[in-house]
């Protein structure tokens, strides 16, 4: 037996229990793994809460790093005792689990397992958002909203490295000042600044060719005023409530603008995404031009109250929980 968070029913943070379940051995193409770290991101407040809806009882959460300790018949490249991390599927707030092996990346023995759950969902996050959903060139001006967030910290670092002029926007003098320090060249505070302005300020009234908004109810719809002619918004997550529907007329009139909301999974599709994407991640982190920072660390058993501070917006950068 080991322990875990479920859910019974979708809902505030508080209807996360706590307890103990069956772990079986491992089917053919199948690793057991007894996880050392667990990420928190916001896709585990979304299958909580409902906004995605799963198949109750359930174990919530995407992300985890761990030490292989059985390995199923048929299944090559790990061995017992080897660490690795996944991003993928649902079901890592256990101290242990059963899942298929191709979906599991096996760790360099330079990334402590903390650090892997910490980055490996928002790193490869970062990864598709600027070298394939929109591949940033040298020179070009981003807008990247909630820079001091989990995903902000490590794309922002992502663009400086490439070249980008980074545009942040964050709440407050502490969040700013750490998007500043993560690579934002300019961060506007959404609290006492209006971005839509600033941002033509900044571009001397052009505007950008991207804009990476995780934020979605709050700043979508203006997020469409700061893109230049052709440019593309990318809305990647809902931290402030899912926006407003966006028409194809509202394109059209801001110069022909292009619209995508992309999913992580769809660009690791294969296993050779899957390599590539953490590949593409080691690289950066190796050359220690993305650092990783983990700014809040739990109990596995207080999960409820990691997600409680993440949803009051009280976190900063990477959170992990420990079993």
């Amino acid at each position: 037996m080991v322990n875990a968070i479920r859910i019974h029913e979708h809902g505030s943070a508080d209807k996360m229990r706590w307890g103990p379940i069956e772990v079986g051995k491992p089917g053919p193409g199948e690793i057991r793994i007894r996880h050392t770290a667990i990420g928190v991101n916001f896709i585990d407040v979304y299958m909580r809460s409902g906004v995605r809806p799963m198949q109750l009882p359930a174990i919530i959460g995407m992300e985890a790093a761990g030490i292989v300790e059985e390995v199923g018949a048929g299944v090559g490249g790990f061995a017992v005792g080897d660490h690795a991390a996944y991003t993928e599927p649902v079901g890592s707030y256990t101290e242990a689990r059963v899942m298929p092996a191709k979906t599991v990346v096996k760790l360099p023995k330079w990334i402590d397992d903390k650090v892997a759950a910490a980055m490996m969902l928002k790193g490869m996050t970062a990864q598709f958002l600027c070298r394939r959903t929109f591949r940033v060139e040298k020179g070009q001006a981003v807008l990247l909203h909630a820079a001091a967030g989990g995903v902000g910290l490590i794309l922002s670092q992502w663009l400086n490295h490439l070249g980008a002029t980074v545009i942040g926007t964050a709440g407050g003098k502490d969040k700013t000042a750490l998007a500043k320090a993560h690579g934002c060249h300019h961060v506007i505070d959404y609290r006492t600044e209006n971005f839509v302005a600033r941002v033509k300020e900044i571009t001397g009234g052009k505007g950008v060719p991207v804009v990476y908004d995780g934020v979605g109810k709050a700043t979508l719809t203006d997020s469409l005023k700061c893109l230049h002619r052709l440019g593309m918004l990318v809305s990647f997550g809902n931290a402030s409530g899912v926006p407003d529907p966006i028409a194809g007329g509202q394109l059209a009139a801001g110069g022909s603008l292009f619209f995508t909301r992309p999913m992580l999974f769809d660009y690791n599709a294969t296993r050779d995404e899957l390599e590539a994407t953490a590949a593409d991640l080691f690289d950066v982190v190796a050359k220690g031009a993305v650092k990783i920072e983990i700014n809040q660390t739990y109990k596995l058993s207080e999960a409820a109250k990691a997600h409680a501070d993440l949803e009051a917006r009280r976190t900063t950068g990477s959170t992990i929980l420990l079993p």
